[in-house]
């Protein structure tokens, strides 16, 4: 067999593999020519028998024979499959959309709360959930004996460490770390050793602010919780503060948002008081000035905060609190 030869060879069986028309015809010319005792074995008889001069020459034409069908084999076997997944597609059938997801509700509600902030100045912070007690308690002027260092509220480390109770440890290690002024908003997650129940869980987020700078007053911490809630919930919306006492502010409020549903006239959602609580805010108490190294004599400055799945049931008319971790899809696509 003559290198002229192996040329036609090839050609005529590119062809006959190009023109397969079925998955079993292209088998039948693989193994035609490719096989254990296809037109391959032609070429290898030739090779042994030709003459030392050309033995290299041929043995190239083979190695190009070989590598030329099965490339061919391939690319018309690809072919093939292609033409059947078109085959089998019925182009008469409407079209489908498919499912778009959408942004959770605790989610939304954060990403909502960092706009509104953000149109006042502040910047959004972060810290992690495995806090110290320097950084969750005795920064933010929390006593040895407070309740809320007992392991029965809070989740602790085999290290000593803890899993935060809430996110203000994150404005500590904001003002351990540059000067005044600051204003941060930090969203957060948050674990507390609550039973679960309709209002109440182990895990929940919350959204706390810190506004420091020289002589901040309640006015500023009353004007900017107002302007949240009206960009929130309203135009409409007011803000009333109650007496409270928190160990990291003086003085220390709570605060409530009139019921947007009812206007404050009353209904079941403000439970027929007019007013939804909020959360708890207040002045930031010179302890906490002095365990980060402010001066309070110098700088003044109000920290807030308040729950966001709390604030989603409201807004959302959602009645349990667990429906927003259950994986429902068909409760969450509502949002």
């Amino acid at each position: 067999m003559t290198p002229d030869d192996i040329q036609s060879l090839i050609a005529e069986a590119s062809q006959e593999i190009a023109t397969a028309a079925t998955p079993a015809a292209l088998e039948a010319a693989r193994v035609k020519y490719l096989g254990r005792n296809g037109r391959v074995q032609d070429i290898l008889l030739a090779l042994r028998e030709a003459p030392p001069d050309r033995k290299r020459d041929l043995g190239r034409l083979a190695n190009e024979f070989k590598t030329a069908l099965q490339a061919a084999v391939d690319a018309r076997r690809e072919a093939l499959a292609a033409a059947a997944a078109i085959a089998t597609f019925d182009v008469t059938q409407p079209g489908r959309w498919p499912a778009v997801g959408s942004r959770h509700p605790v989610t939304q509600i954060i990403e909502r709360a960092i706009e509104i902030f953000g149109q006042l100045g502040f910047v959004v912070a972060d810290g992690p959930d495995i806090e110290t007690p320097f950084h969750n308690f005795d920064a933010l002027n929390t006593p040895s004996h407070h309740p809320s260092r007992d392991p029965k509220d809070t989740f602790y480390l085999d290290d000593g460490r803890l899993l935060r109770t809430h996110t203000s440890p994150v404005q500590i290690r904001v003002m351990q770390s540059r000067p005044p002024p600051v204003r941060i908003i930090a969203p957060g997650r948050c674990y507390r050793r609550d039973t679960t129940d309709a209002t109440h869980s182990a895990n929940f987020h919350q959204v706390e602010g810190l506004y420091v700078d020289r002589r901040v007053s309640m006015a500023d911490l009353k004007g900017d919780l107002t302007y949240f809630a009206r960009q929130l919930m309203g135009p409409d919306v007011k803000i009333r503060f109650r007496p409270h006492f928190f160990p990291f502010t003086e003085p220390s409020v709570e605060y409530d948002f009139s019921c947007h549903v009812c206007g404050g006239k009353g209904c079941r959602v403000c439970k027929h008081s007019g007013w939804i609580e909020i959360s708890g805010a207040g002045m930031v108490d010179p302890n906490v000035f002095r365990a980060v190294g402010y001066d309070p004599a110098e700088v003044t400055g109000y920290a807030f905060g308040m729950g966001i799945e709390r604030i989603a049931m409201i807004l959302l008319g959602i009645p349990d609190i667990r429906m927003l971790y259950e994986n429902d899809v068909r409760f969450l696509q509502q949002f």
